[in-house]
């Protein structure tokens, strides 16, 4: 049988493991029915509304930055303290929700960037033949 804890089960079921440790997970379920049974168990205790203070904590993302934090932490505006934090949480942690947010933000940002340099180009085209020489 697996090694997998009660709170991995949990964390597999809020999709908040990193995708290596998701994928492992799902194989030792595949395999094994004993830990099919504890998922269930596990998913029933939630759905009966029993929550540790762990469980909350990682079904509200407490420990996830704020979507404001990341812009700011993208434009450099934290202080070394918070991006640190962030750094951590994306990299060591690993949460691929966190990870995402700021994946959208940086496309955003690109699109943005991409869409005022259009911008600014029709602008310059227009205005061409008004300038003096």
């Amino acid at each position: 049988m697996s090694e997998v804890s009660d709170s991995d089960l949990e964390a597999y079921l809020d999709e908040s493991l990193p995708a290596v440790e998701m994928a492992g997970i799902e194989a030792a379920l595949r395999r094994e029915a004993a830990l099919r049974e504890r998922l269930v168990t596990a998913s029933g205790r939630r759905d009966a509304g029993v929550h540790s203070l762990g469980a909350i904590w990682r079904r509200h993302r407490l420990s996830c930055p704020s979507r404001e934090q990341f812009g700011s932490y993208l434009l450099g505006a934290l202080s070394e303290e918070e991006a640190d934090y962030i750094r951590f949480h994306l990299e060591t942690i690993g949460c691929r929700y966190c990870q995402a947010n700021l994946a959208d933000l940086k496309s955003q940002r690109l699109e943005a960037s991409d869409e005022a340099h259009g911008r600014r180009r029709r602008y310059f085209q227009s205005s061409a033949g008004m300038l003096r020489r």
